[in-house]
């Protein structure tokens, strides 16, 4: 080991294991699967989903990757005789992230639910489709003339929510949070089944997205955030020793109306009447706020 100026520095054992025996390792991670706001529920009940057990699809993935970028360079040959210099001009991102999951034995739920989600990308209907007064529209995808009609990129794109949290076994770290922005299924890949030895069932799905942004799991001090994170502004307002509810009403996104009841104290109904909360105290009582 060397110091700043190049001479080498002794280490003793118990320095090298504090700094190098702590490694991370690639089994503890944590994915989350958002529901694009155009698959609402009735469309998942036509195809054969009626109870979307968002958490336990969040615990089949069985693998996945933290994805990687490059930059994007000019080479610049005229600036300066015999040196060519390399200047950034984009980020490059990967153009796909793979998610493989286990196959539940109740309902295949990870198929169902992505062959749904892609259904809904390309407006695909079993049935014929009616217009608004009950006329046939268009054919039913069982249909020799059935013809695609691709929906509006807002409806399927979950424009943020699908994550991939990586952390460690003993928790006491702050997880990597890979956000992944403007995300949607392209691809999910075939599965073999076969008569010879059985092996477990599973299914891959491939991700298209615009970027990742890396950021830190925020979360409030000695509270929980049910699987939600706060924006600075939320922090801040968190991190305050006493705040009036009233005026998280104009924190953009936070949702203050589902506080739990704790203790024997309602705070759902103290932050409606716009009393002033100790949040420490709360936090003490084991209030999950967020």
């Amino acid at each position: 080991m060397a110091l700043l100026d190049g001479s080498p520095k002794p280490r003793s054992l118990a320095d090298i294991k504090s700094k190098l025996l702590h490694p991370a390792t690639t089994s503890h991670f944590d994915v989350r699967i958002p529901i694009p706001f155009g698959t609402d529920r009735q469309y998942l009940q036509e195809n054969g989903i009626f109870n979307l057990e968002q958490d336990r699809l969040n615990l089949m993935c069985s693998e996945t990757v933290l994805p990687g970028s490059s930059v994007a360079t000019h080479d610049i040959t005229n600036d300066f005789h015999g040196v060519t210099e390399k200047h950034a001009y984009r980020r490059i991102y990967d153009d796909r992230i793979d998610f493989t999951f286990y196959v539940n034995v109740e309902n295949y739920l990870p198929i169902r639910f992505f062959e749904t989600w892609i259904k809904y990308v390309v407006g695909e209907e079993i049935a014929q489709r009616k217009d608004s007064v009950g006329n046939d529209a268009r054919p039913g995808a069982l249909d020799p003339t059935y013809y695609y009609r691709m929906n509006y990129p807002e409806n399927y794109i979950a424009e943020t929510g699908l994550t991939v949290r990586k952390f460690e076994r003993s928790y006491a770290n702050r997880p990597l949070v890979y956000e992944f922005v403007n995300a949607f299924p392209i691809s999910i890949a075939s599965m073999p089944v076969s008569y010879d030895a059985s092996s477990l069932l599973k299914c891959t799905v491939s991700f298209t997205y615009i970027r990742y942004v890396i950021r830190p799991d925020v979360s409030p001090p000695g509270g929980s955030t049910q699987g939600k994170n706060l924006t600075p502004e939320q922090q801040a307002a968190a991190n305050s020793i006493t705040f009036n509810p009233d005026n998280l009403k104009n924190i953009p996104g936070l949702d203050y109306g589902s506080f739990t009841t704790t203790g024997g104290i309602d705070y759902s109904s103290a932050f409606a009447s716009g009393n002033v909360i100790d949040t420490k105290t709360a936090y003490s009582s084991g209030l999950n706020l967020f």
